[in-house]
């Protein structure tokens, strides 16, 4: 039997949540200092805000936007060496709302990347399956950029940071002929589009993913920064499931129990929804937040149930866009235990 390599799930990843001071303050109890940092008030309809070392501390960009770069210089002042630092800035640190944040540990290091046509910076985490990367389009059709895994991403999100165009996605799962035909946009709720403009109609491989000429993702001059993620057996998994239609939902496989679950119908509208095991601790999930929107968290609403298990997670709703019979969703889920450690040892059941 094949074992995991990681037995401490939230080495890499973990998920913090905090109330809000109005003042600057110090969020600690990550585990680790993050890389990229997501942050979302789930009490106020606040933008999300996502941060990475690559871009530095400060330099905002809006997952359910598609506004360019910003800097914020009361907002994530600091990443630290066991969570991060913020100012006074409302959406990240209202007096008395209510946040979370979802934390990645890619290299806490960046390095100069030549695999590719076009020269990148990445932070990259061969064990975990999961590097940042900083490039400048050069609006040259087959242009390829490193991405520093070492393995074929399953899921990569490009966001051009100086001009306004969406959150571009390749996901493994988008059910096509040929899924990098395709890409889905992670800041709309539609559906997959054919467009070889965006990544060549070229599949990743190892150590570099292939662009076209797209504005959203190679034009030149402009910049951009991806974030990329490889499966990794017993900590990350991406991949695809048909819904059923029925509250006792479609069952998906991980090989662990899930930290936190994202997912999106791909074959058709709807929104990309999360869950994560700090702001549920016990099945039902019935906490959940939309991505792709600046909503406030939806709680106690059986329409977005799911169970997380021991070894994956079980749809618990009826709703087209989470378990629509016969529509194709993806997801993605990183792990709170491995369903089997390294040593052999089960991983804890809910």
């Amino acid at each position: 039997m094949a074992y995991t390599d990681i037995d401490k799930s939230d080495d890499y990843f973990n998920t913090k949540l905090y109330t809000g001071t109005g003042a600057t303050q110090s969020i600690t109890g990550v585990g680790f200092q993050p890389d990229w940092t997501w942050i979302k008030c789930r009490s106020n309809a606040h933008n999300h805000q996502s941060f990475d070392i690559l871009r530095g501390a400060t330099k905002q960009l809006f997952p359910n936007l598609t506004n360019v770069e910003q800097t914020g210089a009361t907002s994530l002042t600091s990443f630290d060496s066991d969570g991060f630092s913020l100012g006074n800035a409302t959406g990240v640190n209202g007096s008395g709302q209510t946040h979370v944040a979802w934390n990645w540990l890619a290299s806490n290091t960046t390095a100069s990347n030549t695999d590719g046509s076009i020269t990148s910076t990445v932070s990259a985490n061969t064990t975990s399956g999961f590097s940042i990367v900083s490039y400048t389009g050069n609006g040259i059709a087959n242009a390829t950029v490193g991405h520093g895994l070492g393995s074929t991403p399953s899921f990569i999100i490009i966001k051009c940071r100086s001009g306004a165009f969406g959150w571009y996605c390749y996901h493994k799962g988008i059910d096509a002929t040929a899924p990098e035909d395709y890409f889905i946009r992670s800041d709309t709720t539609g559906a997959r589009v054919n467009s070889p403009a965006v990544l060549n109609d070229t599949a990743p491989g190892t150590s570099v993913f292939t662009l076209d000429t797209s504005l959203s993702s190679n034009g030149s001059g402009y910049t951009y920064i991806a974030y990329c993620f490889a499966d990794k057996k017993g900590f990350s998994k991406f991949g695809k499931y048909t819904g059923n239609g029925n509250a006792d939902g479609t069952y998906v496989y991980t090989g662990f129990k899930p930290a936190y679950v994202v997912v999106k119908r791909s074959d058709s509208t709807g929104e990309w929804y999360c869950w994560d095991n700090k702001r549920s601790i016990n099945n039902v999930q019935d906490k959940m937040i939309v991505l792709s929107q600046a909503y406030t968290e939806y709680s106690g609403s059986s329409w977005n149930y799911i169970d997380f298990l021991s070894n994956g997670f079980k749809i618990r709703n009826t709703d087209a866009t989470i378990n629509g019979s016969g529509g194709t969703f993806i997801y993605m889920a990183f792990a709170e235990n491995p369903f089997v450690t390294s040593t052999g040892i089960p991983g804890l059941a809910r």
